[in-house]
């Protein structure tokens, strides 16, 4: 059946969503475009006001005037000029409703979320009726449509550039996606406040070595060293455990080893319950580290 599945109001600027039709169709191939047509409406500054996006049996048909943007999710039967005349009566009912300047204000998705009403209204006059006054503005837009024809864009192009335009394209997926990790525990608070302190102590210990042994004593310099690469190692695992990052063991691996082999080396400037310390701080980060998982993003159907 040749009909309008869905319609939306966006910003062309940034391609924020103002307002939607809220239709609750589980079709696969429905859902997927849906999601092309939300990659799209993030670009529509690089297209002409009117074009076109085939995906297998449906179509994506968009209109832009000003600073917004109607798009519409049609079945690929439905006629482009009749998709064309929908989209531009869409425009205007919201252009008559919402003036230029609350439009540049909103921030929030579907501002405007009670203008859904008129896209029912007016979706529901092109799928089922057939009026006069629609008759009229067929004619006018199969005009404008021989004179100039909607620009047609591929589906693929518009994902590339929407790649370009937030600094990555489909050649680099692995710096892509950003890695949201597990909730902080309270165990992992305590890991991160006890291995601040023995960065501290060991940056404390350090400067001070350093300024004796550059003044009397050179050969305390592997001493020095020893207290400032655990610095750095516990400044490293505070990172590891807020932020994610690729190959966690290997890197939570060497730093712990570090930790280890510098406060051994410290024996004698540190006694043994020091030393135990230490190295129970690290493996209690290192624990938190690892045990602190990523948590999988939801997938994304639209409004």
């Amino acid at each position: 059946m040749s009909m309008i599945l869905f319609a939306c109001v966006v910003r062309v600027r940034d391609g924020l969503p103002l307002s939607a039709s809220t239709d609750f169709h589980l079709d696969q191939d429905f859902l997927e475009c849906r999601k092309r047509l939300k990659t799209l409406s993030s670009i529509l500054t690089q297209y002409p006001e009117r074009g076109t996006a085939k995906e297998r049996d449906l179509s994506i048909h968009f209109h832009s005037s000003g600073d917004v943007a109607c798009m519409g999710i049609c079945t690929s039967s439905f006629p482009a000029a009749m998709a064309f005349c929908f989209l531009e009566e869409l425009q205007w009912e919201f252009a008559t409703t919402y003036d230029a300047t609350s439009v540049g204000l909103a921030s929030r998705p579907y501002a405007f979320l009670e203008f859904d009403n008129v896209i029912q209204k007016v979706k529901g006059r092109f799928n089922y009726t057939n009026c006069a006054q629609t008759k009229f503005n067929l004619e006018k837009i199969q005009e404008e449509l021989l004179l100039r024809p909607p620009a047609l864009v591929k589906l693929e192009d518009a994902e590339l550039r929407n790649g370009i335009v937030n600094g990555h394209t489909e050649l680099h997926m692995e710096s892509g996606p950003a890695h949201r990790m597990q909730p902080v525990s309270a165990l992992g608070i305590l890991s991160l406040v006890l291995n601040i302190m023995c960065g501290a102590l060991n940056l404390i210990r350090g400067v001070h070595l350093a300024e004796y042994s550059f003044q009397e004593d050179r050969k305390g310099i592997g001493n020095v060293i020893a207290f400032l690469l655990p610095f750095v190692a516990c400044f490293l695992l505070c990172c590891l455990y807020l932020f994610y990052s690729s190959a966690r063991k290997i890197k939570v691996f060497v730093l712990f080893v570090t930790i280890c082999l510098c406060n051994i080396y410290l024996y004698g400037l540190r006694n043994i319950w020091q030393i135990l310390f230490h190295l129970g701080v690290a493996s209690l980060s290192s624990h938190q580290i690892l045990t602190r998982q990523v948590v999988e993003k939801p997938p994304d159907f639209g409004v």
